[in-house]
């Protein structure tokens, strides 16, 4: 079983990861009973959401998804690196499941509307969904 954990805000941009995601587990032969998406408010929330699922020994793969963008205050710089030591944190505690980091951080709102776009060579969903494939084979 595979979890994908989605963060809410940013909504078009993550709606694009998703898909991006979904995308490449189809590809590679997952249908949707082996997929569980687990939505949150926010990415700020991603990693409280991933340590409860890992805690479950449910899933094979819990798939972190959400984005943070830059703004005018120094909210970005934080977020972003909360997040990020979060789901590292998750990662590292010794529990079954592989944790895949799908979390865009990017500059503006554009530059998250190209990687999370319809071009799946440039969508991080995607990127994600692949490298979760990749980590169940090894």
């Amino acid at each position: 079983m595979i979890a994908i954990v989605i963060s809410l805000f940013n909504k078009r941009v993550t709606d694009g990861l998703l898909e991006g995601c979904l995308l490449a587990l189809k590809e590679n032969n997952y249908n949707k009973e082996q997929i569980e998406i687990h939505e949150v408010p926010g990415a700020f929330e991603l990693p409280a959401k991933v340590q409860y699922l890992n805690s479950k020994n449910k899933y094979s793969c819990i798939i972190a998804l959400g984005c943070v963008i830059k703004g005018e205050t120094d909210h970005y710089h934080y977020i972003s690196q909360t997040v990020t030591n979060g789901i590292m944190s998750v990662t590292l505690s010794g529990k079954k499941s592989n944790i895949i980091f799908g979390v865009l951080t990017c500059q503006n709102k554009e530059l998250a509307l190209i990687r999370s776009g319809l071009d799946m060579k440039k969508n991080k969903g995607y990127e994600a969904g692949v490298s979760a494939v990749y980590q169940l084979r090894s």
